[in-house]
């Protein structure tokens, strides 16, 4: 599901069963020779994202991606938004990302942080393919978590 108006009414309704929300954390660089990486990063955060809410659809809330310029990070932005989520009902929250700053930051938090991969100039089926594997590293974060409650 995604904070979207449908999604949000059905999430509503079912709130007891969706426990997990997914917060993609998405930098945006506008520095000419940063920007195209920075899309790329995007492209990629957003679609895997996307393949995770299709595997999970009705176990996890999927977030508006939180974007921010790379001047503006802070260290504690996602303990920030975690207890927001919390407080909101949510038992598990993850963030997904490409900036390797967010691993600095220890275990306070679920943070999945994946290399990027250009999707842009791929076959869909090779980016299925490439997405279904970067899924498969994954799981075993989500199920461990999940596991724990």
């Amino acid at each position: 599901m995604y904070f979207n108006a449908s999604d949000v009414t059905a999430f509503m309704a079912q709130k007891d069963f969706i426990d997990t929300a997914i917060v993609p954390l998405v930098s945006i660089d506008l520095a000419t020779e940063k920007m195209k990486q920075s899309g790329a990063e995007a492209d990629f955060i957003m679609s895997l994202t996307s393949f995770i809410e299709k595997q999970f659809k009705g176990r996890l809330l999927v977030m508006p991606p939180f974007s921010y310029m790379p001047s503006l990070k802070y260290d504690d932005l996602p303990q920030q938004l975690e207890v927001q989520l919390h407080n909101a009902g949510f038992k598990h929250v993850f963030f997904i990302t490409c900036d390797h700053f967010w691993t600095s930051g220890g275990d306070s938090v679920n943070m999945i942080w994946l290399p990027a991969i250009p999707l842009e100039s791929m076959d869909v089926n090779v980016k299925k393919k490439i997405l279904e594997d970067q899924l498969r590293q994954v799981i075993p974060l989500l199920s461990t978590k999940w596991a724990q409650i």
